[in-house]
């Protein structure tokens, strides 16, 4: 089961946020035969979800361009891949995850060829959150300060880390979580695609889902407003993925919004 929702806060008229959810797969259907039943299935199938998440940044209409951008490029790269990989196996994975590196290093020198041609655009980046599911092998790729999120039971786990500054100070002892919730520089970027600058890495990998599992993707106009133990809670006590996205966005207006 799966929904989406996005919303421009209370202070701009434009929405940098850009999503996409997906199902793919591939399909036998048996629609003539005189071969006894059992000897082919009626119908035979292979599904994989995938969902990603974009933000834009580099104001008036750059970051909406680049997160839009991003995702309908990723989209075209995808389509482009002559044999999908639909399988569970590890090796399997590792070509997934692979196969996402690459698609991130070619959306940044697509964003690069758009900066170049319209100096306008020059600055525009976006982050980007992608989680692919392959039966009960998951995949995350990522770049940037979108996060990925797993509900198991009562635990909510954050399972992609800030390619922040701030961040970047946490890790090395130098500010405490605390400190960095509130620190006037949280918002800056070390990493993320952009049309300015040198290619950066993103971070991927691999987890096994669990039935009951619950996975959000997210950018910061949640996390800004809405801490963990409230994300935990409106994911826990939600009926159904849309009710659980109308929540939550509920929730980021109520404190503001931005």
């Amino acid at each position: 089961e799966v929904a989406a929702l996005t919303h421009p806060g209370h202070r701009r008229a434009n929405n940098e946020d850009h999503y996409l959810v997906s199902r793919f797969g591939r399909s036998l259907e048996t629609l003539l035969t005189n071969l006894p039943a059992e000897s082919v299935p009626i119908r035979s199938e292979e599904i994989g979800y995938g969902m990603v998440v974009a933000d834009g940044i580099g104001g008036a209409s750059g970051g909406e361009i680049a997160s839009s951008m991003a995702i309908s490029s990723l989209v075209n790269l995808v389509l482009q891949t002559s044999d999908w990989i639909l399988g569970d196996e590890s090796a399997e994975a590792q070509q997934v995850i692979d196969r996402m590196a690459e698609r991130f290093r070619l959306i940044q020198a697509k964003l690069a060829e758009r900066g170049s041609d319209n100096p306008g655009l020059a600055r525009m980046g976006t982050t980007m959150t992608l989680a692919v599911s392959l039966g009960v092998n998951l995949i995350i790729g990522h770049i940037g300060d979108s996060r990925a999120y797993l509900l198991r039971g009562d635990d909510l786990l954050q399972l992609t880390r800030d390619h922040t500054l701030v961040q970047s100070l946490v890790d090395q002892g130098k500010l405490t979580p605390e400190e960095a919730a509130h620190h006037p520089k949280r918002h800056v970027l070390i990493r993320s695609l952009s049309a300015a600058g040198r290619m950066l890495e993103g971070d991927f990998q691999q987890l096994w889902l669990a039935g009951g599992d619950q996975l959000l993707l997210c950018t910061d106009g949640l996390t800004e407003m809405v801490d963990d133990a409230t994300i935990r809670s409106i994911l826990r006590s939600a009926t159904s993925s849309d009710e659980a996205c109308r929540n939550l966005v509920q929730a980021a207006l109520n404190k503001g919004g931005i």
